[in-house]
């Protein structure tokens, strides 16, 4: 904890100390990853006002009040700059991991669960794309030994179009090449 923060403000009318401003809050962050990295930094220094709060309240004597209240005004003043900070962060976590971190198990799992539903959901996927494609192939060589000319006459039909294809792109090129020299020229 810096100094900056461990020094009294002043004193309110209520006997809470005043706690110190934290400039993180005041700061106006438009990237994503930066404001998350802030949000990180306060809950770190959070988590230290914590630590001293507990060293403060486990060895607590009448002495001790005002350092007490300036941590516990402190400790306030950090999570209400969490809150700020998170409010520009758009992270959603799914209920599923916040269940399992309430029964105390590892977050890990619901990720491992996930990827081995994708895996499996993939794998599904692959071979009914593979049974398509077999069963295309399949129809094809009935159609071919059923109807032998009809087949010939639809390939043929489909190389011309292609080419014509091939044409009229080419032919858009050589569109678009001749309006980027026209204008090349317009402006030398």
């Amino acid at each position: 904890m810096d100094s900056s923060q461990n020094t009294v403000l002043g004193s309110g009318g209520n006997g809470m100390l005043a706690a110190p401003l934290n400039d993180t809050a005041a700061a106006v962050v438009d990237d994503p990853k930066q404001s998350l990295n802030q949000v990180i930094d306060s809950i770190q220094k959070t988590l230290g006002q914590l630590h001293q709060l507990y060293l403060t309240v486990s060895s607590f004597n009448t002495a001790s009040q005002p350092p007490l209240l300036q941590r516990l005004n402190g400790l306030v003043t950090e999570l209400d700059n969490v809150v700020k900070l998170s409010e520009r962060c758009n992270i959603q976590v799914p209920m599923e991991v916040l269940n399992l971190i309430d029964d105390g198990r590892n977050p890990d799992e619901f990720t491992r669960a996930v990827i081995n539903s994708c895996i499996t959901k993939n794998q599904v996927t692959k071979e009914k794309t593979d049974a398509f494609k077999s069963l295309c192939k399949h129809l094809l060589e009935e159609l071919e030994q059923t109807f032998l000319d009809e087949v010939e006459s639809c390939r043929e039909i489909r190389a011309m179009s292609a080419a014509v294809s091939y044409i009229y792109d080419f032919v858009g090129w050589i569109s678009q090449q001749c309006k980027f020299e026209i204008l090349k020229l317009s402006f030398e």
